[in-house]
């Protein structure tokens, strides 16, 4: 599997934009072929070092990653709609 993990720090990190964030990243769920796992995480613990939102995704092959990142739900009702409430964004992505 490959796996594609990304880290959000939000620019005004209420609970409404996280909230807000973490529900458009889980609508790729069915929406997005290629796509084998989804999971987002909200940060519990706050501190001065942590991002507030992980997302977590796994494709077959690293194939199937990259035509995720360009696949049209992706990019105009997800990186889109999000782009305005991130600060800065950080990932990894590897296969096991």
């Amino acid at each position: 599997m490959y796996t594609h993990i990304v880290f959000f720090k939000l620019n005004q990190p209420t609970n409404d934009n996280i909230e807000f964030v973490k529900k458009t990243l889980l609508s790729m769920k069915g929406n997005i072929s290629e796509l084998r796992h989804l999971e987002v995480g909200v940060d519990d613990i706050r501190s001065e070092r942590s991002y507030d939102i992980a997302l977590i995704t796994k494709f077959d092959n690293k194939e199937d990653y990259l035509s995720y990142d360009v696949n049209e739900y992706h990019v105009e009702k997800v990186k889109k709609v999000i782009k305005p409430y991130i600060e800065i964004s950080k990932t990894v992505d590897y296969f096991m």
